[in-house]
């Protein structure tokens, strides 16, 4: 890899850039990624925080799907513990096992009206029963019931797993999600922290001969006549030229063209990039406690609260997470609205408010670690699940990945695995190896 010349260069090494790089470099392509901060992982990692490994974005890793099968492929660890069960719903102040129950039993504990909508969930199995795509998932669920518990579940499930309100997912998302993507899906943490996912795509790129350079950034990608020809990195105050005939970009579309310039893209795809620019937001306090302060040993979820999504506790599973007798949890909630502009204090505060709801005591028995706010360059999710943009690009040999240009109805790091897979599949039928 003298000269700087490679097969293929990848921005970012997020979830999607090194689920793709590693997907490369196991088939053989000289594969280079550049990361501008000193850690993998993007916006998934892990900080430690007085010795509390802190995520800060992403923090369940699915388990049986495409996730794990990347790693499987590519030979690399997947230590993931999964809590059993795996999530709780506190409906009414009793914490609510619906494993194996599936949404009739969940919906059964919360209306006589459960029925009727678990008979529409299933319709939407069929192309027919989908709803129209303007339909939002809160105004589905206000066809079949007025009972604030139903609409709390559903707007929780929503902020869970696609960092949006029901007010702002189309129900068509939601029910293809829920009915062909499997709902209720396994999933565990990393003892690591999330991060310790990302290390283990990494060990697997290097040594599969490919490369990272943290603490790097592509200052631009180079096109020459409609095609990729490299990119120019800034790596410790030097300026380096790196070559390669394709170059895939975990940056997001957005700022993948401004990379490149605007002036190599036709005017419609830089029209449809501008208006697919729509990140969300979210909200977590990550915090700690001596005295175990929920019940639960993965996440629970909740039918009422203002903004509060879920709970997660990370150290039943995961006690590596914490120094020695500590427990540690996330909470997250999605402001109002999660797309746009809001008032991120008030927001939080109505988190905090949730807390000390379902926390008696949560001034005093909880040590506050963190309160992150993700949104803009930093966003849980790059575009609304059912907005997402293409993978592929006008210039021949630049592709996106990540979630920003999600398959549609998935969401998280299980939708950058997918993309990372389809991109990489359509390098080697475009770029086979064996012409490198």
């Amino acid at each position: 890899m003298t000269n700087n010349d490679y097969d293929v260069i990848v921005i970012g090494a997020g979830a999607g850039g090194l689920f793709a790089a590693a997907r490369l470099a196991h088939k053989g392509y000289r594969t280079l990624v550049v990361e501008q901060l000193e850690k993998v992982g993007g916006r998934a990692s892990t900080d430690d925080i007085d010795g509390f490994k802190v995520n800060n974005g992403a923090i369940v890793i699915e388990v049986g799907g495409i996730t794990e099968q990347t790693f499987t492929e590519v030979g690399a660890k997947f230590e993931i513990r999964e809590p059993n069960p795996p999530i709780l719903y506190r409906i009414g102040g009793k914490d609510i096992d619906v494993t194996g129950g599936g949404w009739g039993f969940l919906l059964g504990k919360l209306t006589r009206q459960g029925a009727k909508l678990v008979k529409g969930i299933g319709a939407a199995r069929n192309d027919s029963g989908l709803p129209e795509d303007e339909l939002s998932t809160a105004d589905w669920v206000a066809k079949y019931t007025k009972n604030e518990g139903v609409h709390g579940i559903f707007r929780n499930m929503c902020a869970s797993v696609f960092a949006v309100s029901s007010d702002e997912l189309p129900a068509r998302v939601f029910l293809t999600y829920f009915t062909r993507k499997s709902a209720f899906k396994r999933f565990g943490f990393h003892p690591e922290g999330s991060i310790g996912v990302w290390r283990s795509l990494a060990e697997s790129i290097e040594g599969n001969h490919g490369q990272i350079w943290l603490g790097s950034s592509v200052e631009s990608v180079s096109v020459v006549d409609g095609k990729v020809t490299g990119v120019v990195v800034d790596r410790g105050g030097e300026r380096v030229t790196v070559t390669a005939p394709v170059v895939v970009s975990d940056v997001g579309p957005a700022a993948t063209v401004k990379l490149v310039g605007g002036e190599s893209f036709p005017a419609d795809y830089l029209d449809m990039v501008r208006r697919g620019d729509r990140p969300c937001s979210m909200i977590a306090v990550n915090f700690a406690s001596q005295e175990r302060l929920i019940d639960v040993p993965g996440m629970l979820s909740f039918a009422k609260s203002r903004r509060m999504a879920y709970i997660a506790n990370f150290t039943d599973v995961c006690p590596e997470m914490a120094p020695a007798g500590w427990n540690l949890y996330v909470a997250a909630a999605v402001p109002k609205p999660a797309v746009g502009d809001f008032d991120a204090k008030a927001e939080t505060a109505l988190l905090f408010d949730d807390l000390r709801d379902e926390i008696p005591g949560f001034d005093t028995r909880a040590r506050v670690l963190s309160t992150a706010v993700t949104r803009d360059g930093w966003p849980p999710q790059r575009a609304v699940a059912g907005f997402d943009l293409p993978n592929t690009t006008p210039i021949a040999g630049l592709w996106n990945v990540g979630d920003g240009v999600k398959e549609y109805a998935n969401g998280g790091t299980t939708a950058c695995a997918e993309t990372a897979k389809i991109v990489v599949d359509e390098i080697v039928q475009q770029f086979p190896v064996a012409d490198r």
